[in-house]
This record gives C-alpha cells, structure tokens and sequence, in this order.
C-alpha cells in the first residue's frame, strides 16, 4: 500500500475520534431535555483547564448531584462565529466530580514524605500548622525561602484561580503582606516562545494573529501546530474549517501525523528539535531567489544583513551572511544541509520555499511543541524569520509565526490586586529544584536569577496549589522523588488539590480544594472567535469539605493579624462582584457595544446564560508597528524587530554556559545534547523520544478519569520499523529507558511516526514500582537541564532505547 493510500484511510478512521474530541454533534440530534415536572436544574460554568479553550459547560443537576453535562448550544455553529464546544476533557466534569482520587477532608502526613501515609485532622489544626511553619521559616530563613511553583489548575477562573505564575492572586496578596516571596518567571507551555518573543518584539506577551485572520490567507504553513488534540473548542473548528470549507492549502511540519491533519493537510514530516534547520534551509531559498524583501527588512527589523548591523557586533555577524555560509561557521544552509538534519527531502523543502514565497497572505503559525527543545528559543526566532523574510506581517490573511491569538487576550480578575512582592529575586520556573538544593549558588550569570544578583535562601517552604508539577510535571521525577523527601531541605511542603495526584503524595498538609463546578465564579473564554462571559454558578453539592484558596488563604490572614488588610472588608461573593462590576467597566471603555450587552447588576448576570461579546475584533500580529510605516517604535532596545540581538549576545558574553551550549544573537539551528546529532548518546539510546498532548489529558489533569483513558489509549507511538528493530509489537509492553529512569508502557505501532522517533503522550502519573514507572510518565526520562538564554524546559529533548518488557 502506498502511503498515501494509507494516510487516507488512516484520516478516514481517525475522522470519528476528532469530530469526539472537537466537541462535534449531529445537528439533527436534538439535547436531552429536562422533562415536566423534574427537579433537575441548569447552570453554566468554564472549564477552567489550561488548554486556553476555557468551553462553557452547561451543568444539569438534581438535588444537588450532576445528571448530565452538555456545552456551548447558544447560537448556530459557523465559520467565523463557531460555538464554543467542549471536548470530552470538558464533558468529564461529572466524573471528575465523583472521582475515587477526590480528596474531601485536611491531612497530615504521618508516614515518610513521599509514601502517602495521611490521618485525617480538623481545618482548624491544618491553619494553625501552616501558620506554625510559614512563621517559622520566615523568621529563620526570609522570605525568600518561600516559593509557589507554577500550576494551572484553576488558571482561568477569577476568584480561585491564576495561580498559573506561582502565587496566583490570593496566595501572593497574603505572602506580599507578609513581606512577599521568591517568584519566578516563564512557564513549563513556553518559556521558549517567551524568550524569543522578548528579545525579538520586546515583550513576553507573545502575541500572534487570530486564527480567523486565517480566513484571509492563501496559505497555512504550520510547524507543531495541533489544535485538535491540544486546544479544541472554537480554535480546532475554525481551523479545520479554514481546511475543509474556506479550502486553504495547509502545510503542518510534524514528527506525528496528528488529528490536526485532516481535511486536506500536506504532512511534512521531520526530526524532532530540527525546526530552526528547516527555516535556515527555507531562508536559503528565499534569499537566493532573490524573493527576500529586504526594502521591508532594512526598514522595520535589524540585523538582516550587515548595513543595519549594531556598531559593537562582529562582522558577519548578520542573519543574511550566516545563511549564506559567510559567516562564523563557513557552512551555506542548502537544502541538502537541512536533510542531513531534518530527514527533509532537499526537493521537498525547496518545494516548500516556492509555496511560501508564492502566497500572498502566508499564515506561518507555531504550536509549543518546539520551543520545549534545549534549542527551544531559537527553534521559534527561526520561524519567526521566515513571514519576516518575505515582509509578510502585520496585514490581513498573516501571522508572525508564533501560536494564533484566540482573540485580544482578553482579562478576567479585574480589580483584584494581589499588591507589589517586596522580593524582586525571580528565578527560571524550571530551576526550582536547583534553588531547594543549592540556592545560596545560585546568580545572575549562573542560573539566570533576575531582579538580584543572587539568591540569599534555599527554598525551605514550598505552597503547591491546583499544580501536579512538584513530581509529575517537572522534569526527572526520580530525582525530585529523590530532593523532595529529604525534610533536611525543603522543611515544609503544602498542597492544596482536588486529587491525590503524585505530587500531594510528598505533601506534609493536604487541604481539600473545591472543582470549578462547585463554586460560583466568573469566567471569561477567549479560546474561540468570539468571547464569553460565563456566569459561574453551582448547585453541584460537592463530596468534598473543600476550601478554595481565598477562604485558606483568609483564615492564615487572620492568624497573622491581617485580616483586614487581606480581604479590604470584602467576603468571597463580594469580592466577586466587585471585579464583575470593574470588568464590566473595561469593556464598556474599550469595547462600548458590550455595555449594552452585559447586565449592569451582577445577580442578574449571574442569573443568565453566557454572554456572547460581538463587539472584539480579531488581532493582525504586528498591525500596528507596520502601519505606522517606521515610525512607529517596538520595546526593543532599538525599537526594531531585532533580528540581531545585541541584549543576547551580551548574555552569551556573561552567562557561565555549559559544555556544548550556545546563545546564539541571531536565529539559527543550534545542536544539542541528546537531540538528532548526539551520536555519543545514540549509541546506547538510539531513539529521539518527544511528548505531545493527548485529548485524554490538559497537562496530567483528568488522568485518573478511566472514561477520558479508555476514549483515548495511553501508549508509546512508534513506527513499525522501529518496532521490529526493537523486538516489540502492537499491544504489547515495552521498558523505554533514558539516562535518568525507566518506564513501562504500551506500545501503538503506527506509520503516523516517522522512524527514529518515538512519543509519548504526557501526564501520565508516576508510579515506582521497585525503580520502574509503571505509571508511565514520560517526565521520568526528561532532563532538569534547562535552555541556555531563557533557562526554559527542554522537556521534549530526550534520547531513550526500547526492549521488551
């Protein structure tokens, strides 16, 4: 059979499971609905897990227990204007609810840290051992022994929620009164989009077009980009719809051939973390066919080519020379260069060259896949180049190569202040477990430590709420295992969760929390091409005494004599309706038509269904740094698009780098330990091994869901070549070992991988059994070493061998 004979058949059999995923219906099914005379109530809420979709849920309850979930019927769907449909991850919410894993009274840990040995104890004695510790530590250590790590458990929800960076609003409102906190900056989704981002436009809000801009393109060319499988919602119909109906040609770059590829996608497929070779070979053909617009380039950018040069950079230097193979390294990026990297064919990627310059409005769009490489950063600066090169930015039909922006990146919480963290330390997120160890070490040039030089503490308390990213999350478990039970180092751990998750095993108290769906909230869903406002309302009687992080963090306020200074004389529902009121404002001020259309009185929007906003329009990255024609002024240092970046080249001048790292000024393909051209590795891990999100799973939220398991198959993908090489077959289990641990796992056999790569879809939760995760995490193979510049994660960089288990 040839492959293409089989990829259609493989769309074909995949259509069913992606139209589940995407949340479509048969239009000619009507919902159930609630007959005459039932007790059964309706209220809608946000699902408010991090896949940036935030689908409006419709709960059906009865006495107080969920009977039924449904989603987003409020209007017709369209392209354009399509309903904010949630996936199974979403309609799960009654399982979720009910789970086994729930926890449902405070505890204290009894056994030793890690075993999940707990006793039950009243909220009362949990408060006042937080407060104990917390007090302790601060008076002992600083403030700078404390940290929140990053979670997203409850990101998208106003009052229980954006704890995404560290102490979200409550936990750092307390901790900023009490004298503030380590912080930490970046996140584990992309620290490497962030980066590149920063030094390329001048700010971490990485920004790129709404997808519907799409609408008005000729060409899709996408790279790790899989809405279907990671965004769903409103964002994967506008996509596949742009394919299907709107008949876009749409190119995706991927080692897998994901869900996102129907409906009439080219699969281009490639090594994993070889992205910026493939741009550098595309540029080569741009600039040698004379197809670069380098009018566009001179005007809006530095550093294309050695006439917008800064003084202090060294000749050849420039982007254009080091395509060209005059620079540093002597080496033109050929195609022929970029297939040795990438198994690209050459004839390929100039054929992909021609498309890109031929199309009038290319849409180059990103996912975050391959900015968790160790060469993350410049894997996005490199496709960044590429509408760049071709002065294709910043006009209707475009992108500038990073994900699509939903919408404006609308906010929620407004009005809720958590103050000014009097700590101005931060450090790379992905470096919290150096700073248990050897915090005292760590600098400026060392580790990346900003806001100081250096660090004064250890971190001796950690405050770990609605995050699995204590063990599970973090790169190498096993050595977290491993820092975390030593109460030597960190000397207290809180948790604060609905289940219990492989990190809330090493917690010393665990406090219940309550699901989204049980408590009244407001929610805001800017994962589509339109926006919501949802009125979060719940009659779900939880099985669970659980506390949201407002009431926590109220009562430890008390018992440190702030009580008024915390909640400022407001209770929970007030506070609530005090943001609904100042959000409301924002929107009347920059969007009037919404006014109108969001009640003026809370209970009364409270009282209704979602809020469909008409009044956003979609976002052109760069729109407005364009139209001003030059004269308009980026926050870069030189107010350019720096292609050339002075402020990196700096930090390759001062930071203490690794043995083979490199922080390159320009974008280019940087090789990496354990990525395609580790042959020293390979030799004993011979195969390139990559995570990708499934539809079972937001990060390793819903994992212990047996429904969402069975609706999608947790197993290692891996070509059928490889398979036979390695003496394993379909269904069967494999050991898959990296230099730092072992798992077992089933394997999926399947061409929709190219050979010498396997994936693994991730959040599975760790489980030892005598040294081996039977869990199957693939954070149990990852590595702690980080990005060079940005010190993000480079959790998809990872050579492992497979054998039979």
């Amino acid at each position: 059979m040839q492959r293409r004979d089989f990829l259609k058949l493989s769309a074909s059999a995949s259509a069913v499971s992606c139209i589940t995923a995407c949340g479509s219906k048969d239009s000619d099914t009507p919902l159930p609905q609630i007959p005459e005379g039932s007790n059964e109530q309706v209220h809608w809420y946000g699902c408010s897990s991090n896949c940036t979709s935030i689908c409006p849920i419709k709960v059906i309850t009865e006495d107080g227990v969920v009977t039924r979930i449904e989603t987003d019927d409020l209007i017709e769907d369209s392209s354009g204007n399509p309903q904010h449909r949630a996936c199974l991850r979403g309609r799960s919410a009654r399982q979720k609810v009910l789970a086994a894993e729930r926890l449902t009274v405070p505890m204290k840990r009894v056994g030793p840290r890690g075993s999940g040995e707990f006793v039950e104890i009243s909220w009362e004695e949990a408060y006042d051992t937080i407060h104990a510790n917390l007090s302790r530590i601060l008076n002992e250590y600083g403030n700078e022994a404390v940290y929140f790590p990053n979670g997203s458990g409850t990101v998208f929800s106003t009052m229980s929620g954006q704890d995404w960076y560290g102490a979200g609003v409550w936990g750092a409102k307390l901790m900023n009164l009490l004298g503030g906190h380590l912080g930490s900056y970046y996140g584990y989704s992309y620290a490497g989009v962030m980066e590149a981002y920063y030094r390329t436009f001048g700010t971490v809000e990485a920004t790129g077009s709404s997808m519907s801009v799409a609408q008005e393109s000729d060409l899709i060319f996408s790279l790790g980009y899989n809405p279907a499988e990671t965004s769903t919602g409103g964002v994967a119909g506008q996509f596949q719809w742009q394919k299907a109906i709107d008949g876009i040609e749409t190119i995706v770059v991927d080692p897998r051939y994901t869900d996102s590829m129907l409906s009439g996608s080219q699969w281009v497929p490639i090594r994993p973390g070889t992205d910026a070779a493939l741009c550098e070979a595309l540029g080569y053909e741009i600039i040698t066919n004379d197809k670069a617009d380098e009018a566009f380039l001179n005007k809006y950018c530095v550093g294309y080519d050695a006439t917008t040069m800064p003084e202090t950079a060294d000749e050849g230097a420039d982007y254009k020379s080091h395509i060209l193979g005059l620079g540093p390294d002597g080496t033109e990026k050929t195609p022929e260069y970029a297939e040795r990297i990438t198994g690209i064919p050459a004839a390929t990627i100039r054929k992909l060259a021609e498309k890109l310059w031929s199309a009038e409005r290319p849409f180059v769009v990103m996912g975050y896949g391959p900015n968790r490489h160790a060469n993350g950063e410049q894997n996005v600066r490199s496709v960044m180049m590429l509408p760049l090169l071709l002065g294709k930015v910043g006009l209707p039909g475009t992108n500038n190569g990073v994900l699509a922006n939903t919408m404006y990146s609308l906010p929620w919480g407004i009005g809720i202040s958590s103050g000014e963290n009097p700590v101005k330390a931060t450090i790379p997120f992905y470096s919290w477990l150096d700073a248990v160890e050897r915090g005292i070490e760590m600098t400026a040039t060392s580790h990346g430590v900003r806001g100081a030089e250096k660090l004064n503490s250890n971190i001796k308390f950690i405050w770990n709420h609605a995050s699995n990213t204590l063990v599970n999350q973090h790169g190498d478990t096993y050595k977290c295992a491993e820092v975390l039970s030593d109460e030597s180092k960190v000397e207290f751990i809180l948790v604060h969760d609905i289940n219990m998750t492989s990190s809330a095993k090493f917690a010393d108290i665990l406090l219940p929390d309550l699901m989204d769906i049980e408590r009244d909230d407001l929610m805001i869903n800017s994962g589509a091409e339109s926006v919501l406002v949802i009125p979060a309302t719940s009659k779900v009687k939880s099985i669970a005494d659980g506390r949201s992080s407002f009431e926590v963090c109220l009562q430890l306020a008390k018992r440190f004599g702030l009580e008024t200074e915390y909640a400022e004389g407001r209770s929970y529902r007030e506070w609530l309706a005090y943001s609904y009121a100042v959000t409301r404002g924002f929107y009347a001020g920059y969007f009037p038509e919404t006014a109108t259309q969001l009640p003026e009185d809370f209970e009364t929007f409270m009282a209704g269904e979602p809020v469909r906003l008409s009044a956003v329009m979609p976002n052109i990255a760069l729109q407005q740094y364009i139209a001003g024609d030059g004269q308009a002024e980026l926050p870069t240092p030189s107010g350019k698009i720096e292609i050339y970046s002075a402020a990196m080249q700096e930090l390759a001048d001062s930071f203490e780098l690794e043995e083979g790292e490199e922080i390159p000024a320009i974008p280019k393909y940087v090789r990496t330990w354990e990525g395609y051209e580790d042959f020293e590795t390979k030799k004993d891990y011979p195969l390139q091994c990559f995570g990708f999100h499934s539809k079972g799973r937001t990060h390793s939220s819903y994992h212990n869901l047996s429904w969402l398991r069975t609706a999608y198959e947790d197993a290692i993908w891996m070509h059928p070549q490889d398979a036979d090489n390695y003496g394993v077959t379909d269904g069967s289990y494999a050991l898959v070992a990296s230099k730092r641990g072992t798992i077992k796992i089933k394997v999926k056999v399947t061409p929709r991988i190219i050979p010498g790569v396997a994936a693994l879809p991730q959040g599975m939760w760790f489980k030892d059994v005598n040294g081996v995760d039977e869990g199957g995490c693939i954070n149990t193979l990852t590595s702690l070493r980080t990005q060079a510049s940005g010190k993000g994660n480079a959790q998809h960089t990872i050579l492992v061998n497979v054998k039979p288990a």
